[in-house]
């Protein structure tokens, strides 16, 4: 389960405000923002997630996460916006 803390990272890596991630993951602005807002595990329904993490990778970003507990973004090509 991705963190909502590579959520906000992703975004910024992309230079996407939330209204931009809203258009790409076909989700509403309210709940990009509730999201992003919380601490720990993207929390939400796990279709809303899953389309939120597709449309950051789709854009170049990739999450991962290490066996210390760990985890981060990295951009591997930066596309165009939403």
């Amino acid at each position: 389960m991705i963190q909502a803390a590579q959520i906000r990272a992703a975004r910024a890596l992309l230079g996407w405000r939330q209204d931009d991630l809203a258009k790409a993951a076909k989700a509403g602005l309210a709940t990009i923002a509730r999201i992003e807002q919380r601490e720990g595990p993207a929390q939400g329904h796990t279709t809303t997630i899953i389309r939120i993490q597709a449309a950051l990778e789709r854009a170049g970003v990739r999450f991962f996460e290490d066996e210390q507990g760990g985890f981060g973004v990295r951009l591997i090509k930066k596309l165009k916006k939403a």
